[in-house]
């Protein structure tokens, strides 16, 4: 893995984060409500699926309030032993390369210590929750082909995955992913953030939006009151 300021195609230094594969960082119940502007009371209870949730701590927290969370991820077919000193050695690699990237704000973590606290928390309440729970709370699965049968979720979220890692994940791929997604969901999907880890905002966005095997859904975009990178302030919901 490797993170930092490396040229362009153009040959200017990168301002964000690059990645060159998707790491295990985990977020919490609490940053995935400010994401998504969740209005928890509304959902609780409903059947929600989170993608690519890896070692996020939505599910377990969202399950324990009373919620019916799925989460589904590639890394489920993992063991928590061998989940745990991954989650660690990815948390020390980027928290060691964000300092001085000026693709961040600080105003909600204040610092990199606050941050690490989040994402420590995150991945220890998953990897006990994972391994309390082995019975079909957490699924393997991935884009483009998700283990559920049509519509089976009112709400469906993604985070850092889709538009973020723009680097990794073409057109073609992000098109099959919202066709994917909402064939899952019989409500709508919200998608976070909108932007690169470049602090852009993905082109794919806007080509998806003028594509015609997207020509039966809705998309908006949702401002929202938190913002890390830099444009994170606002997700994307999808609907029929």
């Amino acid at each position: 893995m490797r993170a930092g300021r490396t040229p362009d195609v153009n040959g200017k230094p990168k301002r964000g984060l690059e990645l060159d594969r998707v790491v295990l960082l985990g977020r919490t119940f609490e940053e995935y409500l400010r994401f998504f502007a969740l209005d928890w009371e509304k959902w609780r209870g409903r059947d929600v699926l989170d993608v690519a949730s890896g070692v996020s701590s939505f599910c377990a927290e969202a399950n324990l309030l009373g919620g019916r969370v799925t989460a589904c991820d590639p890394i489920y077919t993992m063991t928590p032993e061998t989940l745990r000193p991954a989650c660690e050695r990815d948390l020390d690699h980027v928290l060691a390369s964000i300092g001085g990237l000026a693709v961040y704000r600080w105003e909600f973590y204040k610092n990199a210590t606050t941050l690490r606290g989040y994402r420590e928390r995150a991945f220890r309440r998953f990897l006990e929750d994972f391994q309390a729970h082995p019975d079909g709370r957490y699924v393997p699965g991935a884009f483009p082909a998700l283990p559920f049968p049509d519509r089976t979720f009112e709400l469906s979220l993604v985070s850092y995955l889709l538009f973020v890692y723009n680097d990794h994940f073409d057109l073609e791929f992000h098109r099959a992913a919202l066709i994917e997604l909402m064939r899952v969901t019989r409500g709508e999907a919200r998608i976070y953030p909108l932007v690169t880890f470049e602090g852009d905002r993905c082109p794919h966005l806007d080509a998806l939006r003028s594509d015609p095997a997207m020509r039966e859904f809705r998309f908006e975009e949702i401002p929202t009151d938190f913002e890390f990178l830099v444009g994170s302030n606002a997700y994307l919901r999808i609907s029929r």
